[in-house]
Parts: C-alpha cells; sequence; structure tokens
C-alpha cells in the first residue's frame, strides 16, 4: 500500500492517537506512516520529512500536538499539501491551549482542525480528501458510513 498520508506527532505520548488515525485509514485502504517530529525539539528534521514525503508522493499532513501545538502550523508553511490538525489533550488546560494553538493560524497558512484527540475524524477527514480523485477511497468512505449508521438502526 503506498503512503499517501504522512502523520507527525510531537512527542511519543501521542501515539495512542497516531494509531487511531492509521486504523482508520488502513481500513479504508490508504497508507500511511508515523514519525515523532518536534516542531520545537528537531524543527529542521520536521522540514526535511515534509519535502521528503512529498517527494515520495504523500499527499495529506496529519500533525498531532499538545500544549502549544505548533506542529500543524510549521506543516502547512512547509508545504502546498492539505495539513489537518489533531489538538491532544494534555497539560492543565486538557487540550485547549493545543486546539486554539492549533486553529489559529494566520491568512494563507490553512489547518484544517478537528476535534481534541480527534484522531478518527482526522483520517476520515484525510480519506475524503483523498477520495476527490480516487473512487476506490471514494467507496471505501461510503462502505464505512454505511455500516456506521447501520448499528442505529432500530429493530
Amino acid at each position: 500500500m503506498n503512503i499517501r498520508v504522512g502523520i507527525l506527532i510531537g512527542s511519543p505520548s501521542d501515539k495512542p492517537i497516531a494509531e487511531k488515525i492509521s486504523s482508520t485509514l488502513e481500513s479504508l485502504g490508504i497508507g500511511s506512516e508515523v514519525k515523532v517530529l518536534s516542531a520545537h525539539r528537531t524543527p529542521d528534521r520536521v522540514v526535511a520529512y515534509i519535502k521528503k514525503a512529498e517527494a515520495a508522493g504523500v499527499q495529506v499532513f496529519i500533525a498531532c500536538a499538545g500544549m502549544a501545538a505548533h506542529l500543524a502550523g510549521v506543516v502547512a508553511a512547509h508545504t502546498l499539501c492539505p495539513v489537518i490538525g489533531v489538538p491532544v489533550a494534555s497539560g492543565v488546560l486538557a487540550g485547549v491551549d493545543a486546539l486554539l494553538a492549533t486553529v489559529q493560524m494566520p491568512p494563507g497558512i490553512p489547518v484544517a482542525t478537528v476535534a481534541i484527540d480527534g484522531g478518527r475524524n482526522a483520517g476520515v477527514l484525510a480519506a475524503r480528501i483523498l477520495a476527490l480523485h480516487d473512487p476506490a477511497i471514494k467507496k471505501a468512505l461510503a462502505d464505512s458510513l454505511a455500516a456506521d449508521q447501520a448499528r442505529y438502526d432500530l429493530p
């Protein structure tokens, strides 16, 4: 499976969210990879990864970070690919600070932001972006939505 989504996490403690994203993508037939890269501790590696990933065919980036949560913005500043930000619940504000940091981007540097710890929706949003030009992903999304809806059918 070709890697089409690059998932960046700011800390190893964010791995459970990355796993939720990658399992969502995998269930829809989309390849992804996870990298632990910090906007503050390893900024040069973040930029190098973006360029390498784009050259390898990554079309969407998902960045997960807590607290100051600058990772998604740094990614968005260095790519023309869509960037999805996942604020991570951490610290005394339980992710509210990360949510605000992720959603409040300057004009021209957009980050599509999902809910705090919203890994599944980040994966689904990435799939919807890719489905614009991939009928197989579009069908997988439709099948997944139908299965979700069926869970609410009453006898």
